[in-house]
């Protein structure tokens, strides 16, 4: 099973962390983000991992190189950063039936193999790993409606009125199908091919899509300040 980390952004909030390095080599606990990534996708038994870098990517190849802790490493360029659709169907051509892909600045510690189960039991082809939160916390970023019992019916990203406060926590586990559903996904208003997008294309064509409510913690790192959140939830 191949694990997908999609690394290719040019990390601007992360400033000055990310003024000559890429956002993935960021230590966080004395590890690069991309490292924590791996491990959690070691985790759920990968053996196979699929990068997509961009932004400095040539430091993310020299840094690991072709393979880590003996699971080769596969390189996907995502030369202009138009959204986490866009980068996911760059390397669609690459993995090779069921993955699991986790955004490629998260550290989590938390049941992602729940999630990859429930994928294998429900027929999914997509299964997400989702968190409540504040109404405030769900206006910036994807949001999930569910029927309750944990099948997907709608997601949206950003939206201005939250119709749940159910969020996205940066781990996935797809179907090829995911694939072709980003290639079909049209830019939104921020001109970005938005990931929700291409999985509500999924829902809208009849596939099945689950989510499992996160237990622990994921922390998406985004501006320096992430880092010392970080650290002190790992101490």
């Amino acid at each position: 099973m191949d694990g997908v980390v999609l690394a290719a952004g040019e990390g601007t909030r992360m400033r000055p962390l990310t003024a000559d390095t890429p956002k993935g080599l960021v230590e966080v606990a004395g590890q690069p983000l991309l490292t924590h990534c791996f491990e959690t996708l070691l985790g759920v038994g990968v053996d196979r991992l699929v990068v997509v870098v961009g932004y400095r990517g040539d430091d993310i190849v020299a840094h690991y190189g072709d393979q880590y802790r003996d699971t080769p490493i596969a390189y996907v360029r995502q030369d202009e950063q138009l959204g986490l659709a866009h980068a996911l169907e760059q390397a669609s051509s690459t993995v090779d039936g069921t993955f699991v892909m986790l955004n490629g600045d998260n550290v989590c510690r938390a049941n992602v193999g729940d999630a990859l189960d429930r994928h294998h039991s429900s027929d999914a082809s997509a299964t997400l790993l989702v968190e409540d939160v504040s109404r405030a916390e769900a206006r910036s970023t994807g949001v999930v409606t569910t029927d309750g019992a944990g099948r997907v019916t709608g997601l949206v990203e950003k939206p201005a009125d939250p119709p749940s406060t159910l969020v996205t926590r940066g781990f996935f586990a797809f179907e090829p199908a995911i694939g072709h559903a980003c290639a079909l996904t049209r830019p939104s208003e921020r001109g970005e091919y938005e990931l929700p997008d291409a999985i509500d294309l999924l829902l809208s064509a009849g596939h099945r899509v689950e989510a499992v409510e996160l237990e622990g913690w994921c922390h998406n790192v985004n501006e320096p300040a992430d880092v010392d959140a970080v650290e002190r939830r790992l101490d």
